[in-house]
């Protein structure tokens, strides 16, 4: 595999993972309160908490897109 196949590996892995991260936001904002019902009937959680859990994991995964998929393409780059 040479550089311009990994750089393009990693950019579309980038934008699919972004992809993700949009339908999980819309899905969050659009249909919150059903969402919230069904994991509310499991976990006996409060929305506060709910809203809190999503936010910190939607950060966690937009960090992790960055650093494992972002930082490297653009390395490469300045490589190639």
């Amino acid at each position: 595999m040479n550089i311009a196949t990994t750089c393009q590996f990693l950019l579309w892995c980038a934008v699919i993972n972004y992809g993700i991260l949009i339908v999980w936001f819309l899905v969050f904002t659009l249909a919150h309160d059903s969402l919230h019902q069904l994991h509310a009937r499991m976990f006996r959680i409060s929305t506060e908490r709910f809203d809190a859990i999503h936010y910190a994991a939607m950060a966690f995964y937009k960090v992790g897109v960055l650093l494992l998929n972002l930082v490297p393409y653009f390395a490469l780059r300045m490589v190639a």
